[in-house]
Formats: structure tokens, C-alpha cells, sequence
């Protein structure tokens, strides 16, 4: 659920309670919101004024990075098909964010832990289609966001699971692997975890 909606008022976060920021959240089997199926989400802040993340798992099929430059007026040449937009998450879809390595830091960039920042400013496309971008990068449009104390009730609902994050799993992880690999992280058996999702 994200601040795009209405949900019912939570509790308020225990200020001494531990900061998901920096970390992988990892959406349980049975995670009932179709947009969070399976998805994992680099946690960008978490606090008592609210959380947001970055989904790093999910690619959006109607534009590619090529096509955004082009919008954008960019110079496109040395850009490979390959590269891809994320879907970051369902609030503000159209705002573009890039995750990517400390190596790149400028005045309004997010430095989330001391190996990964977040950077929304249209420089850095810039750079990153001149080939002077950090060396890793992950571009994503949307967020998904938290009102105070409601991703803390969720994840007491089991509507997530957490798990450290590294940067081969953010940055280098095939999509299709990241959910799998997050989980194994836990230790979890994934067939078990599906079974057992929802039992008192």
C-alpha cells in the first residue's frame, strides 16, 4: 500500500524501533496487492515520518531508456537497447529516479548507506548517456511510499519480509532472480515460507 491511497490510520512507529534504510524489503507469497507480487524494494529511508523504496525487480514494458532520452531531448548514440527503466513503485510514476554506486555524488543526491545513493535530477541521465555515469545503476519511474508507522504494521500483518542488501543483488542480479535470491538470504525455504504464510 503507498501514500497514493487511504488506509486505515496506524500506529505510530516506535522511534527506537530498528531503520529498515539501506535494506532489501521482500514481499511475502502472499502478498495480496498485485503491484507487490514478488517484488523486492531497496529501502531508501525509513523513519517516523514514513518509508521509501525503490522496487528493483520490475521492468516497465512501454518505455525504454532510449525513449526517455529522446522525451528528454538527450543524445541517445552511445545508449545499448539493453538498458532498461524500472518500475519503481506506484506513487508519482512519471518522476524518474536513479539508484546507483557511491562513485556518484552530487548536491541533491540521497546517500542511503556508503556504498548506494539515489539521485533524481535529470544530470545524471545526462551523464549516464555520455558514459560518465556511476559505474552502477539502476534507473526506476515511481517510488513506492509509506505513510508514518504503515509499512511497520505491515510488516507485522506478514506483508514483508527483510534482508541486508548487497550491491550484485541491487545492481547485478538477472530480474527474474532477485525475489529468489533475497529470500535465500533468510535461509527461508520458499515452498515452506508459501505454506506456512498466514498461520497463527
Amino acid at each position: 500500500m503507498t501514500r497514493s491511497e487511504t488506509p486505515t490510520e496506524p500506529e505510530a512507529r516506535d522511534a527506537d524501533a530498528p531503520s529498515l534504510t539501506g535494506q532489501l524489503l521482500i514481499a511475502m507469497p502472499t502478498m495480496p496487492d498485485p503491484r507487490f507480487a514478488r517484488t523486492v524494494i531497496y529501502m531508501c529511508a525509513h523513519s517516523a515520518t514514513g518509508a521509501m523504496g525503490i522496487v528493483i525487480n520490475k521492468l516497465l514494458d512501454n518505455i525504454s531508456f532510449r525513449d526517455l532520452l529522446e522525451q528528454l531531448s538527450i543524445e541517445t548514440q552511445r545508449i545499448p537497447d539493453s538498458l532498461k527503466i524500472h518500475f519503481g513503485g506506484p506513487v508519482e510514476t512519471s518522476r524518474g529516479f536513479v539508484l546507483h554506486s557511491a562513485d556518484y555524488q552530487q548536491p541533491g543526491t540521497l546517500m542511503v548507506d556508503d556504498g548506494v545513493g539515489l539521485t533524481a535530477s535529470i544530470d545524471i541521465l545526462r551523464l549516464i548517456a555520455a558514459g560518465e555515469g556511476p559505474q552502477r545503476f539502476l534507473l526506476a519511474l515511481g517510488y513506492a511510499g509509506w505513510a508514518p508507522g504503515q509499512l511497520d504494521s505491515e510488516i507485522q500483518s506478514n506483508g514483508w519480509l527483510h534482508a541486508t542488501a548487497d550491491q550484485d543483488l541491487v545492481f547485478g542480479a538477472a530480474n527474474h532472480e532477485k525475489w529468489h535470491r533475497a529470500v535465500n538470504k533468510l535461509g527461508f525455504d520458499v515452498a515452506k515460507l508459501s505454506s506456512e504464510a498466514g498461520r497463527a
